[in-house]
């Protein structure tokens, strides 16, 4: 595709795509957190992802936001708890930052990165380095800000660059939040699971947008 643009029924495709490979992901994102907390993530994704798939396949968007707004609820809506409400919130203050754009372009993601960042860690409180998705989040928002990116292919590789340097740094970081808090220094080493998962969206955006 490489394309300088996606429309909204683009992005409805891309993010169904991300469903399904979060869907895949169930057992690796649930070992991730078994080494750090209580091994609940991966099946709090998987349920989400689902509710969002069968939301999405009926949707007939008019704007790009709709479509990130819709998956948002749908997660906050099945997915329940902490996790569900951070990563729903993810693509709530994302798409409500697009308004009633009819394209997805490079500015267009970066104002996404950007709501998405706001609204999560104005929710929940963490900042980089705490050890949680925030660290993937904001390395995806950063990558994509300082590279000048012609089209949204180019700035969705450069996010899916950034989140998955953020999500690799968190395996040095001592949790500060969460279960894993808990565990001190034994957390070093392993990543956060909620960062692994921001890592696999954009991996996954980024690979329907340069296919």
């Amino acid at each position: 595709m490489s394309a300088p643009t996606l429309d909204p029924t683009d992005v409805k495709q891309m993010l169904l795509k991300v469903a399904d490979v979060i869907i895949e992901s169930e057992e690796m994102l649930s070992q991730a957190d078994r080494d750090l907390g209580d091994g609940d993530h991966g099946l709090g994704m998987q349920r989400g992802f689902t509710a969002a798939k069968a939301q999405l396949e009926g949707l007939d968007p008019k704007t790009v936001a709709e479509v990130f707004t819709t998956t948002g609820m749908a997660l906050m809506a099945s997915m329940g708890g902490a996790s569900g409400a951070v990563m729903g919130m993810l693509f709530q203050s994302g798409g409500a930052a697009l308004g009633a754009n009819d394209s997805l372009d490079a500015d267009g993601l970066c104002a996404f990165l950007q709501g998405a960042c706001d609204g999560v860690t104005n929710l929940g409180g963490a900042k980089p380095g705490d050890k949680t998705m925030v660290d993937a989040l904001a390395g995806a928002r950063d990558k994509a800000e300082d590279i000048d990116c012609e089209t949204v292919s180019e700035a969705l590789q450069a996010a899916c660059d950034g989140a998955t340097e953020g999500m690799e740094a968190t395996k040095a970081m001592i949790a500060t939040m969460g279960r894993a808090k808990t565990l001190g220094e034994k957390s070093i080493g392993h990543p956060d699971p909620g960062a692994l998962s921001v890592s696999i969206i954009f991996k996954t955006m980024s690979d329907y947008a340069n296919q």
